[in-house]
């Protein structure tokens, strides 16, 4: 059983605060099954965008969830996560966004690439 959407953030949001970083929450989802993506910005100008990974990588690594770059370049200027997150707003008006300024440029997130290199 998955757990909730809105139970993940919450935690989410906690460690992000536990680690030192702001967290905020800009967008409210699906409680159950929203999807959630997550901005990092790094407050020089550049964020990542990180969205869910495919169902099937969670299963067989057997984690909660995995997400992934919703891009490929290593760091994208605000401008253009902002536009992206508009987007996908108006493609799924359930999912959840959470914005992280970190200027390290942590994410706190099971990474799909990361795993599968282990």
């Amino acid at each position: 059983m998955r757990l909730r959407s809105d139970i993940w953030v919450a935690a989410y949001l906690r460690r992000v605060a536990v680690e030192g970083a702001a967290a905020a929450l800009r967008r409210r989802g699906a409680a159950e099954a929203g999807a959630i993506w997550v901005k990092i910005d790094r407050l020089d100008g550049f964020t990542a965008l990180y969205q869910p990974a495919p169902q099937g990588e969670t299963a067989e690594r057997g984690v909660e969830r995995l997400w992934t770059r919703a891009h490929s370049a290593n760091w994208l200027a605000a401008a253009e996560s902002e536009a992206r997150m508009l987007r996908e707003i108006g493609f799924d008006p359930d999912l959840w966004f959470i914005e992280v300024e970190d200027r390290a440029g942590r994410c706190w997130l099971d990474l799909a690439d990361s795993l599968s290199k282990r």
